[in-house]
């Protein structure tokens, strides 16, 4: 048989290097979700632009170190699993280069989250080590919900905490980042119901079930908005909340259809999209208020 009817040797794909595996590793999707809404909130409550830098690099630090924790605490779940998108999983990069990232990454939160004030420093401490404690215990358990309440609801504390004077949020700004928070519980657990009771993992969402938990996750999302929008003083308030209130019921309205019966083929991760898309929808709203949440 002549060279060229020889059947073409299959291209491998190339292997990801330790740094871009370890960059994966982080959940960059949410981090930088996260991030970005957060800093954004800095920003219309206020003038000091080092004051927005400084929240928004505490807030990166604190989402990064929870992210490594998450992906080297799972990895050897993960792999059984078959999980995809896992580096540590696949042995891209090894769990004790996560761990000491994740370990990095809490220490520069600590720093940068107390140079934001003693109280806008703990509030958002708090958060992070609530975010912790779910990595490591809390999601197997019923209170698996309570860290993501006490980190989101902890987001708009650091903003409003981080001004002069340290001003307490008004309370529908806290209730709203909570309502958020369980529903990104139920929307980031959605997809892997099933593979986490095969593991042994029984959250809420898992003792729900995949169909209840995807009937409940519009409910948070709905509360959040309506908190937001009848919540501030003289709410509802002129046009452009108006707009914004509309835009954000329907992005509810699409996120309770991702929550519905998932057909075959379904982006698995649809349901955590349309919750994101429903917070910035939110976040939107909170800074058509200006500065009112704080």
């Amino acid at each position: 048989m002549d060279t060229t009817d020889r059947p073409p040797v299959p291209l491998r794909a190339p292997r990801p290097t330790r740094a871009a595996g370890l960059l994966l590793s982080c959940h960059p999707g949410p981090v930088v979700a996260v991030t970005v809404l957060v800093t954004a909130l800095a920003v219309s409550s206020g003038p000091g632009v080092a004051r927005w830098a400084l929240v928004a690099a505490a807030v990166l630090a604190g989402q990064l170190s929870v992210g490594w924790c998450n992906d080297a605490f799972d990895a050897r779940r993960d792999a059984e699993a078959a999980r995809p998108g896992k580096p540590v999983a696949r042995g891209t990069v090894e769990p004790g280069a996560v761990w000491r990232a994740a370990f990095a990454a809490l220490f520069v939160c600590v720093v940068l989250s107390s140079a934001c004030g003693t109280a806008a420093g703990a509030v958002h401490l708090a958060g992070v080590l609530a975010a912790w404690a779910y990595n490591l215990r809390l999601k197997e358990t019923v209170l698996s919900w309570l860290p993501y309440v006490i980190g989101f609801g902890s987001l708009p504390c650091l903003v409003a905490l981080s001004l002069p004077g340290s001003p307490w949020p008004a309370w529908w700004a806290v209730a709203a980042g909570a309502l958020l928070g369980f529903a990104a519980h139920l929307g980031d657990v959605l997809p892997d119901i099933e593979a986490d009771l095969r593991a042994g993992v029984r959250g809420l969402p898992q003792r729900l079930g995949p169909v209840r938990t995807r009937l409940l996750l519009p409910l948070p999302l709905v509360a959040a908005t309506a908190v937001l929008v009848l919540g501030p003083p003289g709410a509802p308030g002129g046009g452009a909340v108006d707009v914004l209130s509309g835009i954000a019921l329907c992005a509810v309205a699409a996120t309770a259809a991702c929550a519905g019966p998932r057909p075959a083929g379904t982006w698995r991760k649809a349901a955590l999209a349309g919750t994101v898309a429903v917070a910035a929808a939110d976040v939107a709203l909170l800074l058509a208020r200006g500065a009112e949440f704080a």
